[in-house]
């Protein structure tokens, strides 16, 4: 069977995006299962390699991905010539950084869109930078999203430990109630069911996360449980899935971990990032599930923090790329 083949965004030029792709393309797990294009700038990929202090390695620079040659010691680097590392600072935000992140985005959505590609895996962007940059997204899933005309989609994280499907995703805590409503709690719980039965095998299991303390505790706590998550549930089943909920949020993810949920639907970002990055931290993925195209990412930000000290774990872009190939061939 023909290795599946990934076009991997390199992600802030400023940030850990290119050493994490030096770092991960040049380990030989990734290269038994996919084929793998960096879709970035080849300067950029080079200070990267320089950075982990990885040598012998070549940069294949190419302008068509029928220009890669998928050889042992070689990155293929589909070069967009925008990113030039001696005028961006690393670990500082700046409108060229992000300016050149959002075109290498656009280019591999082009790229999946024409069959040139497999899956997309993309690196971190920064949020700041991208804006900065003039376009108006939260991230990668929101231009994923319009680029592609794709109305219904969702956040979905995989991991060793834990699988979670987010209702919200990045909006202010305050706002969560009032972006909850049946309709779109059901079409999530219809989402999470129709992924995992083509990926996993057996009839996948799901658990929805109440959004209260004591999943509302009968009203007590809050309504929202009673008036619009329990009928999302209730109609949900109605189709035959196997859903369980409202669980009270403080042990919906430790049944999960014990087995008894093969995903659970969580409310906002916090309530489902927070217990799979403990569990799983740089081993988890995001999907971008509703897509005409399968998209993976990794599960951290930039690191400006330590980007250039050659500190950048490459795991979860590793796992990312795991994800991309098995969904791809699913």
């Amino acid at each position: 069977m023909a290795k599946p083949l990934i076009g991997i965004t390199m992600g802030d030029p400023a940030g850990i995006g290119p050493e994490i792709c030096a770092k991960a393309l040049t380990a030989g797990q990734v290269r038994n299962i996919a084929d793998c294009v960096v879709i970035g700038d080849r300067r950029c990929v080079r200070q990267g390699l320089k950075i982990a202090g990885i040598e012998g390695i070549e940069i294949n620079s190419i302008k068509k991905v029928s220009g890669a040659k998928f050889l042992p010691k070689t990155i293929d680097v589909l070069d967009l010539n925008n990113a030039d590392p001696a005028k961006i600072k690393l670990g500082q935000v700046s409108r060229t950084a992000g300016k050149a992140a959002a075109e290498y985005l656009e280019k591999a959505i082009q790229l999946a869109q024409n069959g040139e590609i497999d899956a997309i895996t993309t690196a971190p962007i920064n949020k700041e930078a991208i804006r900065k940059a003039g376009y108006k997204f939260q991230g990668h899933t929101e231009i994923l999203a319009t680029r592609t005309k794709t109305k219904d989609y969702a956040m979905m994280f995989v991991s060793d430990r834990l699988w979670v499907m987010l209702v919200t995703t990045h909006i202010p805590l305050r706002e969560v109630s009032r972006h909850l409503d049946k309709k779109k709690i059901v079409k999530i719980i219809k989402m999470a069911h129709e992924t995992l039965s083509r990926v996993r095998e057996g009839k996948p299991k799901i658990g929805v996360a109440g959004l209260n303390p004591h999943a509302g505790e009968a009203g007590i706590f809050g309504s929202e449980e009673k008036k619009i998550i329990r009928p999302a549930v209730e109609e949900a089943r109605k189709l035959g899935i196997d859903v369980k909920g409202p669980i009270s949020p403080d042990a919906i993810f430790y049944l999960a971990n014990s087995g008894m949920f093969d995903i659970v639907i969580a409310m906002y970002h916090d309530q489902g990032l927070i217990p799979l990055k403990l569990l799983s931290f740089n081993r988890s993925v995001n999907v971008t599930v509703g897509l005409p195209f399968v998209r993976t990412s990794v599960d951290h930000g930039t690191g400006f923090d330590i980007v250039g000290k050659g500190w950048a774990n490459p795991g979860s872009l590793i796992e990312a790329i795991k994800v991309a190939a098995h969904f791809s061939r699913s």
